[in-house]
């Protein structure tokens, strides 16, 4: 049995951190560089940066915070937002990246899933999907930060993202997004269940136990979370501790 892992999720616009609600209501709490640093310190397993509004604005990658936060963190660093073309991937990871998220380009483009795991490997390709119930036990899948409706099956989404060759999956309610009552177990476990790699669960944490719930309710690899760290209502140590006391093994 693989440890899980705790992921700090930092979405960045404009070269700040932001946090919102439901994709609205954004609000800056940082520097992105400096809040990865801390993170680090704190024993993350992994960090992400989502540049939220690169693919909206049709943007390509904050290369240059990249750089500079690979420099002061030793975790692996995934990058999302605005990555279009392989060409994207290779300038992203040689800036220091350890793995990319396509979400919004992965929907338009599948071919770039394959593209980039055939060249780069699967472990560097991580498919970001923001989704959304539309009746019992079926959802739908949005881009460019929750604003189009794609209507595609989540399920059949995720199944093809698994033969398409990713190597991982980061699965963000946007039902729960923000909102802090938990993570969307219900959908977690269906997409856990659908696939064989790795799922991150993403939208939702708002207290302590919501992390060892997800763990001990599906078989995700690794809980993502923004505002529990952000506004320093936990830290990483913390969350980490809750769930070994729960029997989780834990990195």
């Amino acid at each position: 049995m693989l440890a899980k892992r705790i992921i700090p999720c930092l979405d960045v616009r404009d070269g700040k951190v932001v946090k919102g609600v439901n994709f609205q209501g954004i609000k800056e709490v940082g520097d992105p560089v400096q809040c990865a640093y801390e993170y680090n310190k704190q024993g993350a397993d992994e960090i992400v940066f989502y540049d939220i509004t690169a693919s909206h604005e049709g943007r390509g990658v904050m290369l240059d915070v990249v750089r500079e936060t690979a420099k002061k963190v030793f975790v692996p660093l995934t990058v999302g937002g605005g990555i279009t073309t392989v060409d994207d991937i290779r300038e992203t990871l040689r800036a220091g990246a350890d793995k990319v998220s396509v979400n919004s380009q992965a929907v338009k483009n599948p071919q770039l899933i394959k593209d980039g795991a055939d060249i780069f490997g699967s472990q560097c390709i991580c498919v970001g999907i923001d989704a959304k119930k539309i009746a019992d036990k079926k959802w739908t899948v949005f881009i460019n930060g929750g604003r189009i409706d794609m209507q595609i099956d989540l399920i059949d989404w995720v199944k093809r993202i698994e033969q398409l060759g990713a190597g991982e999956i980061c699965l963000n309610s946007i039902d729960t997004d923000g909102v802090r009552g938990g993570f969307d177990l219900e959908m977690l476990k269906s997409v856990v269940d659908a696939v064989k790699i790795p799922v991150i669960a993403s939208g939702g944490a708002g207290k302590l136990e919501h992390f060892a719930d997800a763990f001990l309710e599906t078989d995700c690899s690794a809980a993502l979370a923004a505002s529990l760290f952000h506004f320093k209502e936990l830290t990483v140590g913390e969350v980490k501790d809750d769930c070994r006391s729960k029997g989780i093994l834990i990195r």
